[in-house]
């Protein structure tokens, strides 16, 4: 039975003070108990108050996604505003500091932070991960190793956090090396099926390390609980059209490696080592840099070797009825991504206050 390649997108949003344009708290709001009554549970809380998550449903195509995130990202938008906040679409905040950040009070969130202590309180980042339905545990695995390599390709696209703490940082995603302070993050090893992948599990349960799968950060991983291979890499970007595009093309993506895999064939593996070489890179130079082309062995640059990928995936897309979406990453890569475009901002004006009140605006464009 080949896998349904259904999608599941996640997104995590700002909540920002409309005067000081600074992260605000919505605990007193209301917004995630509103939210939930009014989208039927697709909202919820994260760690710092000033974030909330949404998740789609279950659906069947890109289209079905399309509907489901343009809806939730309207709803959050207005109730933001119902309650005197604004919405942003960015993986890190231009100057928020995280020390004054209050934790949403959740025995789970406080359990967290005891275990993480500084790196858990540090961690104010906000990203977008996509599920993908893959029923065959077995084929799940065989698939995650050979995914690993094109992480880096979709973590350039989605870079989307230049900023910390009032600073350039010089890297286009901050996030991603905020996030890596955590324990079991990172592109994983590879696994020779899901029998060794399960007693990895058990043996970090046996050992008190985590409570459960859940606590596996890894950039993709089968998902604990449901019957998906869940993408967690990237950025959160800041346009609806940018979030379905990437999830358009991990869907095709793994649509074209079962293709490969159900005829016997696969995408040569790669060691977690090298394709972190080239995570560095996409986090540091995002789609300005170049990536290492592994089979040649030498440098290209990062949109030639995207450019390169969207062919990769050319002859799944109509089958899934994704062209529109898989193509407007060729948007991308002339407009920049959401990192190339708060830098740009920011140049023009100087001032990060206006890098966030574009934020905002991008986060409604196509609404």
């Amino acid at each position: 039975m080949p896998p349904s390649f259904t999608i599941g997108i996640e997104e995590e949003y700002q909540t920002i003070d409309p005067e000081t344009f600074d992260l605000r708290s919505h605990i007193n709001t209301e917004i995630i108990e509103k939210g939930k009554r009014q989208l039927n549970e697709k909202v919820k809380a994260e760690m710092h108050q000033s974030v909330i998550e949404v998740g789609t449903g279950i659906c069947r195509t890109i289209k079905e996604a399309r509907a489901d995130v343009v809806n939730l990202r309207r709803e959050m938008v207005q109730l933001a505003g119902e309650n005197g906040l604004l919405l942003a679409a960015a993986a890190t905040h231009p100057f928020a500091d995280w020390r004054v950040q209050d934790i949403y009070p959740d025995e789970r969130y406080y359990q967290v932070v005891e275990d993480m202590q500084l790196v858990a309180r540090a961690n104010l980042i906000f990203g977008m991960h996509v599920h993908i339905g893959m029923e065959d545990h077995e084929t799940t695995i065989h698939l995650m190793n050979q995914l690993r390599y094109f992480l880096p390709h979709l973590l350039a696209l989605s870079t989307n956090s230049p900023f910390w703490l009032g600073m350039n940082t010089g890297l286009k995603s901050y996030r991603c090396k905020v996030f890596d302070k955590f324990p079991r993050t990172n592109i994983p090893d590879t696994f020779t099926g899901w029998a060794e992948f399960e007693s990895f599990v058990n043996l970090l349960v046996r050992t008190n390390c985590i409570d459960n799968a859940k606590k596996i950060w890894w950039d993709v991983r089968p998902h604990p609980f449901f019957s998906t291979l869940e993408i967690r890499i990237c950025d959160i970007p800041m346009r609806v059209d940018e979030t379905l595009a990437i999830a358009a093309l991990i869907q095709a993506t793994i649509a074209k490696l079962y293709r490969l895999h159900s005829r016997n064939q696969g995408y040569r593996l790669y060691g977690r080592a090298l394709i972190m070489e080239n995570k560095w890179r996409a986090a540091r130079y995002g789609l300005d840099g170049m990536l290492i082309d592994f089979g040649l062995e030498k440098e290209l640059p990062a949109r030639e070797l995207i450019a390169e990928y969207l062919e990769f995936v050319d002859d799944v897309v109509d089958e899934l009825d994704s062209r529109e979406e898989v193509e407007y990453v060729e948007t991308m890569l002339e407009r920049g991504s959401g990192a190339d475009r708060q830098l740009r901002v920011f140049e023009e004006t100087g001032d990060l206050k206006k890098v966030v009140e574009y934020m905002v605006q991008e986060t409604q464009a196509g609404l």
